[in-house]
């Protein structure tokens, strides 16, 4: 694959969206803006971080997690993991958690993710290219499930399609990655 390691950065993909109000997302393995531990790449394991969030609306009927990296050298950025169908009680996801379809939580279920996989895939930027962000967004929903085929038949854009106009609020984490 070629690419320009000095191309210009795509804007954040969240800011462009429509508004919604925000909820924290934290977790132990991820500081804002930071870099990634190498636990959470491609190269180190690619274990998906412990995650935990308060305040999502009363009204929120399910969560939707995602893991989106805008910066990939291709159309679209490439989407590391999905997990749809997600508990509206759900307070967090335990490290490693993506490892398991639905990352372990009844009624969740993962979609593929830019590999096809249905599970988290770590961050692995082309070596040599710019820092690469890694946006860890947890969508508040007004609806218990999403319109969507269950599992390998729905794409990423699907799910995100699908999942915009219901989002009542969203929570973003972003961590950067570089090899």
């Amino acid at each position: 694959m070629s690419f320009d390691p000095n191309r210009p950065q795509v804007p954040d993909p969240y800011a462009s969206l429509p508004p919604v109000p925000a909820f924290p997302l934290v977790s132990p393995q991820i500081v804002a803006g930071e870099p990634l531990p190498f636990a959470l790449s491609g190269d180190g394991g690619a274990h998906s971080p412990e995650l935990s969030w308060t305040g999502a609306p009363a009204e929120t009927a399910s969560l939707l997690l995602t893991c989106f990296d805008p910066d990939a050298p291709m159309p679209g950025g490439y989407w590391h993991w999905l997990v749809v169908d997600v508990p509206a009680g759900t307070v967090g996801v335990a490290y490693d958690a993506g490892q398991v379809s639905g990352a372990g939580l009844d009624g969740a279920y993962s979609t593929p993710n830019s590999s096809g996989r249905v599970s988290y895939v770590g961050s692995a930027p082309p070596v040599g290219d710019q820092y690469h962000r890694y946006f860890f967004v947890v969508h508040a929903l007004d609806v218990e499930h999403l319109a969507l085929p269950r599992g390998a038949e729905s794409s990423p854009v699907e799910v995100a399609e699908a999942a915009l106009p219901h989002t009542i609020a969203r929570a973003v984490l972003m961590g950067t990655y570089q090899r």
